[in-house]
């Protein structure tokens, strides 16, 4: 129990919540329409709106942005949802300094290219749609987490 409370100090709940919502979303996309609702892809795809360059012009991308983006929007709909009906409107802070958000985002941004998808793209869509590629890619993905927990753990130890 004191472990549980540890991990989680605020509850499990809402993690359960949150995950069978995004689940189900994902399914019901995919079972309605046969799309695959990966958010690396729309990222590119809404670039390709504005910028010409050759990257952002495949058709891969151009053919699909216009559902990416409503896809994109229901998401911050519902995050605007969330925080109206549960955080009441109040401003929400993080005490984590600006330097090293945009850092980290540029990070995983780099990793979601370079993995060819993010870890949640490939764990949540890749796996549900048994893609051998990204069980390979999220065994990576936590095989290095662990490992860098663990490192990071002993170093501040």
């Amino acid at each position: 129990m004191n472990l549980t409370l540890s991990l989680f100090p605020f509850g499990w709940q809402h993690y359960l919540l949150g995950g069978l919502l995004i689940g189900s979303a994902v399914a019901l996309l995919f079972v309605f329409t046969g799309l695959i609702g990966g958010m690396s892809t729309v990222f590119s795809s809404t670039w390709s709106f504005v910028v010409q360059r050759p990257f952002f012009q495949q058709a891969r991308f151009t053919d699909s942005r216009g559902w990416r983006l409503v896809y994109a929007l229901g998401l911050i709909l519902g995050a605007l949802l969330w925080w109206l009906g549960f955080a009441d409107g109040a401003p929400q802070s993080t005490s984590i300094p600006v330097w090293q958000l945009l850092a980290g985002g540029f990070l995983v941004g780099y990793g979601a290219r370079l993995g060819n998808g993010c870890t949640s793209g490939h764990g949540i869509c890749g796996l549900g749609s048994l893609q051998w590629p990204s069980l390979l890619a999220v065994l990576t993905f936590m095989g290095t987490a662990f490992l860098t927990a663990n490192i990071v753990a002993w170093w501040l130890a």
